[in-house]
């Protein structure tokens, strides 16, 4: 990714995650957390990882639901605050990445408990 991708990208995501935070209103958008932008090459594109706080697998379905329903408003905010021709259409993505690592952490936790079990 080129410095200026990665320049946008950045003031996007900071962006993006003002915007969740303190303007969509709707009650399904729970704890989320805009946790990565991917950029196409042109900037036409831009892929939202969204990081969802909680266990509830349906809560964090729901709350990228509601994103998803509020895109339009979300990228029309997203344009009075970034200065580009053309402001990206945006995919959002529900980013499992701290999910994983927390599953990856029981694992070895549990794997550390039987070792000392069996010494």
């Amino acid at each position: 990714m080129s410095w200026r991708n990665q320049r946008v990208a950045d003031q996007i995501r900071s962006e993006l995650t003002s915007i969740i935070q303190r303007e969509v209103k709707d009650p399904r958008v729970g704890l989320a957390t805009v946790s990565e932008v991917r950029l196409s090459g042109d900037l036409s594109h831009a892929l939202i990882r969204v990081s969802v706080l909680g266990d509830d697998e349906p809560a964090r379905a729901g709350t990228i639901d509601a994103l998803r329903h509020a895109l339009g408003f979300i990228r029309r905010r997203l344009a009075g605050r970034i200065r580009l021709r053309r402001v990206p259409e945006l995919v959002l993505e529900l980013d499992r990445g701290a999910e994983h690592s927390q599953h990856i952490s029981d694992l070895l936790e549990s794997l550390e408990h039987e070792r000392q079990r069996r010494s």
